[in-house]
């Protein structure tokens, strides 16, 4: 039994989106495989949300990274000893400077879309986290992510939304209130991030 089947274990109800789960961790390790990067985006506590999984996958989450026998010798004993495997995610709501820039000389439903047009490239991932599925500043982020070529996944609620046509993948949380899908969000994230980790870093 692995991560994914043991969280729906856990929690039932999370077995109606158990598939978008592992469809998510094999594209997200697919991506890091190839060299790409993931950009996460999302409002208020979904904001918090992409800080946080994008420090599970900066640093060591589950289990020791060890880095590699080559690097590890370049960079000496000290900082080999403190560092970690690491995977690129970058959290787009945590650029305040540009955000409070963006917000008060153009219309801040479109930072995410133009941080976009900055970081992605073709074979990156967008995740798009919206509880209602309907956030607008994401619904602009997505169709600029897919002109550009981008992977496009959306952690939403039961819905959906009008995000849910436009992506690639949809993890749809079994709730339609926001304090209940945001409850059902962070197992979800956290599976996934344990099963990337465990699949990237077999040898730690």
């Amino acid at each position: 039994m692995d991560d994914i089947d043991q969280l729906c274990q856990r929690i039932p109800e999370l077995s109606t989106c158990k598939d978008s789960i592992r469809n998510c961790s094999e594209l997200l390790i697919r991506a890091f495989q190839s060299g790409n990067k993931l950009l996460l985006c999302g409002n208020g506590g979904s904001a918090a949300d992409c800080e946080h999984i994008s420090g599970e996958l900066i640093k060591r989450f589950s289990k020791p990274r060890t880095l590699s026998s080559e690097l590890s010798d370049k960079l000496g004993p000290e900082l080999s000893s403190n560092l970690h495997g690491s995977l690129p995610a970058l959290p787009l709501p945590s650029m305040i400077g540009f955000q409070t820039a963006f917000a008060n000389d153009d219309k801040p439903e479109f930072a995410f879309a133009q941080q976009v047009i900055a970081f992605g490239k073709p074979g990156d991932i967008l995740l798009g986290i919206s509880t209602s599925g309907n956030s607008q500043n994401i619904v602009h982020a997505t169709k600029t992510a897919k002109a550009i070529g981008l992977k496009t996944i959306i952690l939403t609620g039961k819905s959906g939304g009008s995000l849910a046509p436009l992506c690639d993948l949809v993890i749809q949380a079994p709730a339609s209130e926001t304090p209940r899908v945001q409850e059902f969000h962070l197992p979800i994230y956290h599976a996934i991030c344990t099963v990337v980790e465990a699949t990237l870093f077999p040898e730690s």
